[in-house]
């Protein structure tokens, strides 16, 4: 074979009698290069030097008998050896990571978002590993589906349990998960504190302090519902400096506030939790997910989740509109 070969013209690979194995190292490089032309940032890429990229796409070019690439001030073109290659590179790439995150996916825990370890959304996950003992999970937390929806489409975590408005991107699903109760959180001064249960009517006309109702959010769209349906005003005059401040807030009398029923409030000795009735509002979660995430956990807290749903009842609850399909859905007996 002559060493004077025009680039363009395609070869037949080189291979000796006891067959190549091709080292993925160099395939990669060489994929990489076809991407990003130039060698430096390959290497930047890779986190190795130039020379070693040179040095990989060398040995493949030896290895496979062929010249794959030419290099000018312009970067690396690939010879038509090179382009006959690249399709068969690229999917013993792809390949071989669908096995490493195949293989990472089963070892690392299963990452669930939540907006606040506080609220009872963290008891539905609890709950699942107290029947799946096996399964170990990461609660991980953000600012709500917002920051949650860009995790789960990049994979960065596996579900988040979250209130769902609005259109999803195509490959995120979701099932309802959580209704939390609303309570009525005040000070032991407040004409209401001696009540052992406090109807909505009558808090129309009353202003709840929600420091925390981020514009834009889930949380603030269900809470200015709830608000316009039932003549209340939100004060969301800040900053927020967290729970403690806010119930710290509501013990001094200057302020009443909404929590969750099973949320884990800071104690204060000036507080009163109070159930809200006729009709009692909650606020309600989905569990989201990307439905090519392939985390073998995953699944079996779907399905705990589908099974263990909580029931919807609208003559005595209360959901924005658009919720309440889903959770009434969800609760429906279900056809055998």
């Amino acid at each position: 074979m002559s060493n004077n070969r025009h680039a363009d013209k395609p070869q037949p690979l080189v291979v000796d009698e006891a067959g190549t194995d091709l080292d993925l190292g160099t395939v990669r490089a060489f994929v990489a290069v076809t991407e990003d032309r130039y060698f430096g940032e390959v290497a930047a890429r890779l986190g190795i030097s130039q020379q070693a990229v040179s040095k990989r796409i060398a040995k493949l070019e030896a290895d496979l008998g062929v010249r794959l690439l030419v290099r000018s001030r312009n970067g690396a073109d690939l010879t038509e050896d090179g382009r006959a290659f690249l399709a068969h590179a690229r999917a013993l790439v792809g390949i071989a990571d669908q096995a490493l995150d195949a293989l990472r996916s089963r070892r690392r825990a299963l990452r669930v978002d939540v907006l606040d370890t506080r609220l009872s959304s963290v008891d539905l996950i609890r709950a699942f590993h107290q029947t799946v003992k096996d399964a170990d999970i990461e609660v991980i937390t953000s600012n709500g589906l917002r920051s949650a929806r860009r995790a789960l489409v990049h994979g960065s975590v596996d579900a988040a349990v979250a209130r769902v408005t609005g259109p999803l991107e195509d490959d995120l699903r979701h099932v309802p998960a959580c209704l939390e109760p609303l309570h009525l959180l005040v000070g032991r001064d407040h004409p209401l504190a001696d009540r052992r249960a406090v109807e909505m009517a009558q808090l129309s006309g009353s202003t709840v302090w929600m420091p925390g109702n981020v514009p834009g959010s889930e949380w603030a769209e269900f809470y200015c519902s709830l608000g316009a349906e039932f003549a209340i005003r939100l004060d969301t005059s800040g900053p927020d400096f967290g729970w403690e401040h806010y119930v710290e807030g509501i013990g001094s009398g200057e302020h009443i506030g909404f929590v969750g029923e099973r949320m884990r409030v800071p104690w204060h000795p000036r507080t009163v939790q109070i159930p809200i009735i006729d009709p009692a509002p909650a606020y309600p979660s989905s569990l989201v997910y990307h439905r090519q995430n392939r985390h073998p956990a995953l699944a079996p807290f779907i399905s705990f989740v589908v099974n263990n749903v909580p029931s919807f009842d609208p003559r005595r609850q209360w959901l924005p509109e658009p919720d309440r399909a889903a959770f009434a859905a969800a609760s429906a007996p279900r056809q055998d």
